[in-house]
């Protein structure tokens, strides 16, 4: 088994600060194509008519993921997983300046769904058989791949065998991380992608690796310096993260998922925020398990 290092930062175990340091609400909430429903009404005692009569959310996501979730210059989180919770939001009649976004990094997604610390969770987050024993998923609103990111002169690297043995970053709690191991690379995990970036400038590492989406959203961020080798090599359907038994409310965030996608409203999230780097796909189907 290779050992995994992990850089100095930010402790696993201070994790749970960040719901402290991490929260993001009120202000210019940035572009959004969500209407806000007036009045919505909702059976008594579900989670959406709770949500709906508090006339607030929190929800967790990346502050540090171009394209998806990504800090704006207003102290707001940007991105397409932001336009994602703001969709969800608006049915419940719910505004965006009374979303509470909450930084939420790969390790501490489902201990603050766990915990109660967020509604939902939508943050890069790929549904998995495991992750489904302690919590439940919305959707899959859209399909990823685990990909490899070099500098842009590295011509060596050119697929996931070329990682076999070389020390790679990644984030600790992510699948792509497990999948290097399991692929026989040496993981370096750090706790956000941003953080692998400077250890990718200085040789620590030959590559870093997770989904294609969140790599294309660094490349773009410091254009010039890093590329994409080779294809995706896994499939990452990212999910809406929430209560584990709440079955209600998945079931209705599906539904507005799905509604999103026939009227128009996901593809113009999307072409407002990843879909200025990539081109816009169909969603997926979502998972009624």
């Amino acid at each position: 088994m290779k050992m995994q290092k992990r850089f100095a930062g930010v402790a696993l175990a201070a994790a749970g600060m960040l719901l402290l340091a991490g929260c993001a609400s009120g202000g210019d909430a940035g572009a959004t194509t969500a209407p806000v429903e007036e009045a919505p009404e909702f059976e008594a005692g579900t989670t959406m008519a709770t949500l709906a009569d508090a006339g607030k959310i929190t929800i967790g996501t990346k502050f540090d993921q171009p394209l998806f979730g990504l800090l704006g210059p207003d102290g707001d989180p940007v991105g397409f997983d932001v336009e994602i919770g703001k969709i969800i939001a608006g049915k419940l009649g719910i505004a965006p300046e009374n979303i509470e976004w909450v930084e939420t990094v790969s390790a501490n997604r489902e201990p603050f769904i766990e915990n109660g610390q967020v509604d939902l969770v939508i943050a890069t987050y790929t549904i998995n058989d495991k992750r489904k024993e302690v919590i439940s998923f919305a959707g899959p609103y859209y399909m990823a791949g685990q990909s490899i990111l070099v500098l842009a002169d590295n011509d060596d690297i050119t697929s996931e065998d070329d990682l076999v043995g070389q020390p790679v970053c990644s984030v600790t709690g992510s699948t792509p991380a497990a999948k290097l191991a399991e692929i026989g690379a040496e993981p370096v995990l750090t706790d956000t992608y941003s953080n692998c970036l400077e250890p990718l400038r200085s040789g620590a590492v030959v590559a870093v690796s997770t989904d294609n989406v969140i790599l294309a959203g660094l490349a773009a961020q410091n254009e010039g310096e890093f590329k994409i080798a080779g294809k995706p090599f896994t499939e990452e359907p990212y999910g809406i993260g929430l209560a584990l038994d709440d079955t209600e409310f998945r079931n209705w965030i599906n539904d507005v998922l799905e509604e999103s996608y026939s009227d128009g409203t996901y593809e113009a999230a999307w072409n407002e925020t990843a879909g200025t780097v990539l081109p816009f796909v169909d969603p997926p189907a979502v998972d009624r398990y």
